[in-house]
């Protein structure tokens, strides 16, 4: 019987499909939104979990509230701020990019995330946490002072109202002139669920059915008074949620309202047409300030898994599903692969058998121990896990306050969002003792992340944390070496950063329990050669053994170093390779500027060693975009096939580097 073929999907979504842009959206009925609502939730099932992959739980439970936003307000003239931007889809395909979403976070495809290079509609670049009221605020000062009249409406969900950025801009509500609207989009969610005392808070007003109870009672009665009116009811109800309070207090209503708030809700976030009328009477107030609209939505709303479960489906792997192989398809004979497992996870089991072996190991994450692995941690010791929530600032002082308090914390946040603790790592770590606090800095999602793109790649850390005195950085070539840089860090009494990647581990095996300290600032040579010497680190290092192969079919013999420090670099080893070769090619997955290769340059200088050529590898001076690694590397000029070229352009006599590309040409041997 043959499987029915799906139809394309303008058929498949015919009212989707009518809609170009959010103007299109005024002239629906109310009954049209609502089948617009169902077939836009087809829609991003058909596309992010049959094809692309992506993030989806948070988005189909933005649906409705993405469809009212663009049915009330007047896009891109009003100014939708989206918070984080993992929930933005809708939008995305309300905004004229309906046609490409099957792109989405595909190499030269449609971005994971809003950004105002790819549409006016979007009013941030956004992919990290908590930034949208700050954000709309600006947008605000800046009507004002234009004298304007336009919409400024912030997005933002639970988890990242607990940042503190959102926080802070919160309390500076009260500094906004004219209508500013915020939008708590509260799934109890952030990627693992939501942590902290507004969490609690948010909770209170959720699931209090006595107050809510009371609040359908007054409306019910007011409506009955004939001097009051349906009309007024219906202000109360929707509008004066102050005066409501007043009443009957809510804790929440009153912390928004101590910030200058007027606090509305809490609304059914899938209620489209009660949004609809919602928004429409907030548009109404004059002079009204800044308002926010609690809304409670759920994530992965009509996909029954997601619902059930919305960290495993936060998020589905990019490509989609799996096509299974036909049965008459048999695979060519290999050789069975190593057992490679998840960087996060070969981290995480560390932290177990380190935490088993010394009690003074704490460990702490922003709202990621499902990413970083920490969850396994906390099975096994919930007491000693500590999820601060978006926070990464708190989470590096607390930290900080743990190592001097005589613990040893393991901090494990992503390699990009340790860039918002900045000040903290150095005024709170690094300068507190003469080596610095024994703060040990996990950092996840080093170098590139693939499909989650410029906000997302860990492009920097070598960067910023490289100049900080008393910080050590490293990356590990292998899973044993992660391993042994972590018991490395924890006999050292100072700060520690240990990077890396996104995805598997090479599967090394190592002996479960056993750890074998590495001398800090060593490499060490897993090649010897007389030609060239490639100095790589962390995930580069396969790529220097392939080229080194690669080039001895050549009879070009290379020398590979496994550099494993930044700083301290291992000095001795390196002026050797290049006292011998004469010439070296380095190579990271990050940055170039201020990177490993730039330590490197900044030591042949130091030493006075100018007759020695070098070329750096690694990432252009530009934000990179989304796409397969695979596609990124081939790219920017970080492939075996680029490295070839570079070492054979370095053995040319006389020959100069190339102004090719990412590739710069440094020092040369003196005539």
């Amino acid at each position: 019987m043959a499987v029915p073929r799906p139809l394309p999907y303008a058929q498949q979504f015919p009212l989707l499909f009518r809609i170009n842009g959010p103007q299109d959206l005024k002239g629906l009925s109310r009954q049209e939104l609502l089948r617009l609502a169902d077939e836009m939730r087809g829609y991003i099932q058909e596309v992010v979990f049959n094809q692309t992959g992506g993030h989806f739980a948070s988005n189909l439970g933005t649906v409705e509230l993405t469809i009212a936003l663009h049915r009330v307000f007047n896009s891109p003239v009003d100014k939708l701020i989206w918070d984080t931007g993992h929930q933005a889809y809708p939008h995305k395909i309300l905004t004229g990019r309906r046609d490409t979403f099957p792109t989405l976070r595909t190499f030269k495809g449609l971005r994971g995330f809003p950004h105002p290079s790819e549409s006016e509609h979007d009013a941030l670049a956004v992919g990290h946490a908590g930034t949208s009221i700050a954000a709309a605020m600006g947008y605000a000062h800046a009507r004002a002072n234009r004298g304007t009249n336009e919409d400024i409406i912030a997005i933002i969900g639970d988890g990242a109202m607990t940042s503190g950025l959102a926080l802070e801009a919160l309390n500076n509500a009260a500094m906004v002139k004219g209508r500013l609207i915020v939008i708590l989009n509260d799934n109890q969610m952030s990627i693992s669920p939501n942590v902290g005392s507004l969490t609690g808070y948010l909770s209170t007003l959720r699931t209090n059915t006595t107050l809510r109870g009371a609040k359908a009672t007054a409306i019910k009665s007011l409506r009955k008074m004939p001097w009051v009116g349906r009309r007024l009811a219906r202000a109360v109800d929707q509008l004066q949620e102050s005066l409501f309070s007043l009443v009957f207090p809510s804790k929440v209503g009153a912390m928004f309202e101590e910030w200058g708030f007027t606090y509305l809700g809490p609304y059914d976030g899938h209620n489209l047409l009660q949004l609809v009328d919602i928004l429409e009477s907030v548009k109404q107030l004059k002079d009204a300030g800044p308002v926010l609209i609690h809304c409670l939505t759920r994530k992965g709303k009509g996909f029954g898994e997601a619902e059930g479960d919305a960290v495993k489906w936060h998020a589905v792997s990019e490509g989609g599903l799996k096509k299974p192989v036909p049965a008459t398809v048999v695979p060519d004979k290999v050789e069975p692969p190593r057992k490679t497992k998840k960087w996060q996870d070969v981290f995480a089991e560390a932290c177990i058998e380190l935490a088993a072996q010394d009690s003074r190991v704490l460990t702490i994450t922003a709202a990621m121990d499902e990413g970083t692995g920490l969850k396994k941690f906390r099975e096994v010791y919930p007491d000693r896990c500590f999820d601060v929530g978006i926070a990464e600032q708190f989470a590096v002082t607390c930290a900080a306050g743990q190592a001097l308090g005589g613990m040893r914390p393991i901090v494990a946040i992503y390699s990009t969002f340790l860039q918002r603790a900045y000040d903290q790592i150095i005024h709170d770590v690094c300068l507190q003792a003469p080596t610095g606090l024994p703060v040990m800095f996990a950092l996840d999602r080093s170098g590139l992340v693939g499909a989650d793109g410029e906000t997302h790649q860990g492009a920097f850390d070598f960067s910023y944390l490289r100049p900080i005195p008393n910080m050590v950085v490293c990356a590990p070539k292998d899973d044993k070496e992660l391993r042994d840089l972590m018991y490395t860090a924890l006999q050292y009494d100072g700060p520690v950063a240990i990077r890396y990647p996104r995805g598997n581990t090479p599967g090394v095996a190592y002996e479960a329990g056993k750890f074998t300290e590495i001398p800090i600032g060593t490499g060490e040579i897993l090649r010897t050669g007389d030609d060239i010497a490639i100095l790589a680190i962390g995930n580069m290092i396969p790529l220097a053994l392939e080229t080194a192969e690669a080039l001895a079919e050549l009879d070009i013999s290379v020398m590979v170093v496994n550099a494993r420090f930044v700083k301290p670099l291992d000095r001795e080893l390196i002026l050797k390779a290049a006292l011998r070769t004469k010439r070296l090619l380095t190579m990271e997955e990050h940055v170039i500027t201020g990177g490993f290769g730039s330590a490197v340059l900044e030591l042949l200088a130091e030493e006075g060693m100018t007759g020695v050529q070098v070329v750096r590898m690694g990432l252009p001076d530009a934000f990179v975009e989304h796409g397969e690694a695979k596609e990124i590397r081939k790219e920017i000029g970080l492939t075996v096939e680029d490295a070839i070229a570079h070492c054979e352009r370095m053995l040319k006599v006389g020959g100069k580097s190339s102004e090719v590309g990412i590739q710069q040409p440094l020092f040369e041997p003196e005539p």
